[in-house]
C-alpha cells in the first residue's frame, strides 16, 4: 500500500505533466487522464473515470481543473484535490504570463501563427480520439438506455443545434430518474 505522501506526489507530478502538455482546451486532457490514472496507475476503473469526467464536465469552470479536482479528491480526499488544483494551474499560469510579456513580438509573427494553426489540427484529432474512446466505452457496456441517450444527445447538438446546457440538464434528470428507479427496483 502506498503512503499518502507518495500518492500526493504522484498526483502532483501527473497533473502537472498533463496540464503542461495539454494544448487546446480541457477535453484534450480527458484522454491523457484516462491513460495515466486508469491504464498506467490502475487507480481508477474506466467506468468510474467516465463518471468523474461527467461530473467535471457538468460543473462550472475549466474541465481540466474540474477533472483534476474530482480525480484528486477520489484518490486522496481534500488534500488530493488541492494538490491536483495547484499542479493543474501552474503550467497555464506560467505559459500565459510569459506569452503576455511577449505578446507584441508573437502577435504578428508568421511562424508562430502557423505553429498555432498546426496545433489546432492536432487538438482536433485528440478531441476526436476522446469522443471515440468514450463512445466505445458506452457501447461496450451494452446498456441500451446509455447508447440511446448518447445518440440522441449527439443528434440534438449536432443536427438540431440544441444548446449543450439543455442536453446536460436533461441527462442529469434522466440519470437521477434512472438511479431512483434502479434503487427502488433493487429493494
Amino acid at each position: 500500500m502506498r503512503s499518502k505522501k507518495e500518492t500526493l506526489l504522484k498526483i502532483f507530478i501527473s497533473t502537472l505533466y498533463l496540464s503542461a502538455f495539454t494544448f487546446g482546451g480541457g477535453y484534450v486532457i480527458v484522454t491523457l487522464m484516462k491513460k495515466k490514472f486508469v491504464d498506467e496507475y490502475h487507480w481508477i476503473e474506466e467506468d468510474e473515470m467516465l463518471d468523474l469526467i461527467a461530473i467535471a464536465q457538468s460543473s462550472p469552470g475549466a474541465i481540466a481543473v474540474n477533472g483534476a479536482i474530482v480525480v484528486g479528491y477520489k484518490l486522496a480526499g481534500m488534500t488530493g484535490a488541492l494538490t491536483a488544483i495547484i499542479a493543474t494551474i501552474i503550467p497555464p499560469f506560467l505559459i500565459i504570463s510569459i506569452i503576455s510579456v511577449c505578446y507584441n513580438a508573437f502577435r504578428n509573427n508568421f511562424i508562430i501563427s502557423q505553429l498555432l494553426e498546426g496545433m489546432q489540427a492536432g487538438v482536433g484529432a485528440v478531441i476526436a480520439a476522446v469522443v471515440y474512446e468514450m463512445a466505445a466505452g458506452i457501447i461496450q457496456g451494452k446498456q441500451f438506455s446509455s447508447i440511446v441517450i448518447m445518440l440522441v444527445s449527439f443528434v440534438a447538438t449536432c443536427f438540431f443545434e440544441i444548446n449543450v446546457i439543455y442536453v446536460v440538464l436533461i441527462c442529469i434528470v434522466i440519470g437521477i430518474i434512472k438511479t431512483i428507479w434502479l434503487r427502488r427496483r433493487a429493494k
